[in-house]
This record gives C-alpha cells, sequence and structure tokens, in this order.
C-alpha cells in the first residue's frame, strides 16, 4: 500500500458519524472504521470476518433482506434501505444504509462497500409527529362527536325553554308584574346566546372539512362579501377601499367567513358616532400572500393581541358590542387551514390592521 492509498484508509477510519465498511463478495465484513464501533457497538476485532447479517433484526433475516440487499447491489450497483438495524448489546438504531458494489479491472463483483449512518434520533422525532397527529385525529373525532351532541342534545332542551317562554308569556302576560316579565326576558335571552354559542361551535368544528382547494379571485369575494353585509355597512356608513388583490387557491367558503369577520368587526369595534374606514390590502413574497384588514376602530391593548384569537375570549361586554367571542378563533383556525397564520397591529384607540397569510407554495405541495 502506497502512502495515498494509506493516507485514503486512514481517513476512512477516523470518520466517526457514518459507519464505512467493506464487504467482502458473500457479504463477510472485511475492515472496520471508528463510526461502524460506534454506531454498532462492535470492535474490529469481535466482528471482521463475521457476515453483516448480524447487523440485521430476526424478523429482516427471516425474511431475507440481507441478501435481496446484496442481490440489488450486484444487478444495479447500489441498493438504499432505511430501517431498524441491531446493536452488539441488542439494542436497535435506525439505519440509512447504501451498499455499492465494486467491480475489478474486469467488472467481475469482488465485494461491496457499505455505509450506514444512524438516524435514530430524526425517527424518533418522526414517530413523535406521528402520535402527535393520532392524538390530534382522536381529538378532531371528539370534537366532531361533540359537535353532533350539540346539534341535537344540546338543542332540544333550548327549543323547550323558548316554547314555555312563548307559552307563559302568551297565556300570562296580563296577570305578570314588570318583574316576573324581566325575569322572564332574561331566561330567553340567556336562551338565544347559548343558542348563538352552540352555532358557533358547530360552525367551528365544520371549518374545512367539506371543502376543496380552488381558484378564489379575492377581488370578487370581497364584493360579494360587501354585497352580504349591504345594510350593516349602509347602517354604519362604512367607507371600505381595497387593492387590486390577486387569484389565490384556498378554500372558498372559508376564506370568504375569514373577510367577512374581519369587515364586520371593523365596522362593530367602533367609537360611538364615528364612520369606520377599513381599507383591504395584499402582498405576495415566495408564495406567501398575507393579506390585511387596517381599520380606524377602537384598537386593542397589546397585552390582548394573542388572547383575542382564543375561542369565547371577549375584551367587552355584550351590554357593550355584541358577539359570542368566537369568530376570531374561526380565523385563526381558517389561517392556520391555508397553511398560515394571523396576527394584530394595533394601538387602543388608534385603530387595528388585522394580517393572515396564505402559504401558496404548501398548498400545492399538497
Amino acid at each position: 500500500m502506497n502512502q495515498e492509498e494509506n493516507l485514503f484508509f486512514k481517513m476512512i477510519y477516523e470518520v466517526s458519524d457514518y459507519a464505512i465498511i467493506m464487504l467482502d463478495s458473500e457479504g463477510n465484513v472485511m475492515n472496520w472504521n471508528i463510526g461502524a464501533q460506534r454506531i454498532k457497538g462492535y470492535t474490529a476485532d469481535e466482528i471482521v470476518g463475521k457476515s453483516f447479517k448480524n447487523f440485521y433484526t430476526e424478523n429482516d433475516k427471516a425474511e431475507g433482506k440481507p441478501e435481496e440487499l446484496l442481490q440489488i447491489a450486484k444487478n444495479h450497483g447500489t441498493a438504499r434501505d432505511e430501517g431498524w438495524r441491531k446493536k452488539k448489546d441488542g439494542s436497535f438504531f435506525w439505519g440509512s444504509i447504501t451498499i455499492t458494489a465494486i467491480h475489478d479491472d474486469q467488472g467481475a463483483i469482488t465485494g461491496f462497500s457499505k455505509v450506514t449512518r444512524d438516524l435514530t434520533e430524526r425517527k424518533n422525532a418522526e414517530n413523535e409527529l406521528i402520535e402527535h397527529s393520532k392524538e390530534l385525529e382522536k381529538k378532531n373525532r371528539e370534537l366532531e362527536q361533540f359537535a353532533y351532541i350539540a346539534s341535537h342534545d344540546l338543542q332540544e332542551p333550548l327549543r323547550t325553554i323558548t316554547c314555555l317562554h312563548e307559552l307563559l308569556r302568551a297565556k300570562f302576560i296580563d296577570t305578570l308584574d314588570e318583574n316576573t316579565i324581566q325575569v322572564l326576558d332574561y331566561i330567553n335571552e340567556a336562551t338565544q346566546r347559548m343558542r348563538s354559542l352552540i352555532h358557533g361551535l358547530l360552525d367551528y368544528s365544520r371549518i374545512g372539512k367539506e371543502s376543496q382547494w380552488v381558484d378564489v379571485d379575492v377581488n370578487k369575494l370581497i364584493k360579494d362579501v360587501q354585497i352580504d353585509l349591504k345594510i350593516l355597512i349602509e347602517d354604519a356608513q362604512a367607507e371600505i377601499t381595497i387593492d387590486n388583490l390577486p387569484v389565490i387557491s384556498a378554500f372558498e367558503i372559508e376564506i370568504r367567513q375569514m373577510f367577512t369577520n374581519l369587515i364586520t368587526n371593523a365596522i362593530k369595534f367602533r367609537a360611538a358616532g364615528q364612520k369606520p374606514i377599513i381599507h383591504i390590502s395584499g402582498n405576495e413574497k415566495k408564495g406567501v400572500w398575507t393579506f390585511s384588514v387596517q381599520d380606524n376602530g377602537i384598537g386593542i391593548p397589546k397585552a390582548f393581541h394573542e388572547k383575542i384569537f382564543v375561542i369565547f375570549q371577549r375584551l367587552h361586554s355584550r351590554e357593550t358590542y355584541e358577539g359570542t367571542g368566537i369568530g376570531l378563533a374561526h380565523c385563526h383556525k381558517i389561517a392556520q387551514l391555508h397553511k398560515g397564520d394571523i396576527w394584530v397591529e394595533s394601538e387602543e384607540g388608534k385603530g387595528s390592521t388585522f394580517y393572515f397569510s396564505v402559504d401558496t407554495q404548501k398548498i400545492k405541495a399538497e
């Protein structure tokens, strides 16, 4: 062996992140580097001369995987695989393996090089992600089940209370004193609020369930939203301006709901006697569209910039501003559905700008 070859083999021997070994034509180990000892646990004296099958699980050996990989390398030059491999102490690691056939000058196979990388940490992280996804799926099923119960069982007693309220008012209105009538009104208002909360939960649970990605003309969509909100806009004398907006791939119903909620809030949360001025714009960067809805309303204290997106969180009493506290939670879920996010920039008394993003690159990749 000349000096150059000796330097090359020393370089391979010193590599610690990869197990780099040579196999003879039958798959027996011919040499052993530091990386192989670190990953697999054997010293060179313990493993050189023995079959590389020792690294495979009993199930893999029973199915003939070691022989199959060598045959693939013989036929195609290279074989690649990932799977659990066994260490000297009997424990397992997740290995990424590349086996390459080595030929002599006449083209005959004289052996194989085998490079192994320990990817156990990555595999464990993937398994945790899978388990998290399963748990999330389970919770979503539970939410759907709750939504079903809410749409049937919970609404039935509300209907009963409403009917009893109407019956009592119709039959005894002339005999009831003012305090009793007020109590009946409180009952009716509470029932209506409960019904609104249930409907809000149902809408929240349905977001994205039956929708499909379609091309959405955001300009046209907002014009349609303005038609839907025509009475609200005219009553408040709201002024809405819109930049030229794109056609994007999105869930149309949910994006429409997003703009409806944000425009409605911009009109609702204004100072008494104030004319709402709303501006809607959007910009794109590296496949991510960020839309904004800016208003001149009452603003939001910085301490509540994140809290407002949590379901049923309200900053104001129902007497001051109506609502269930679920609209912005809907917006948050819709933004996540579009691989994006939603946030607000605001100061109390100086208006708010709500931003939400739609990652078209991730959407196209699905």
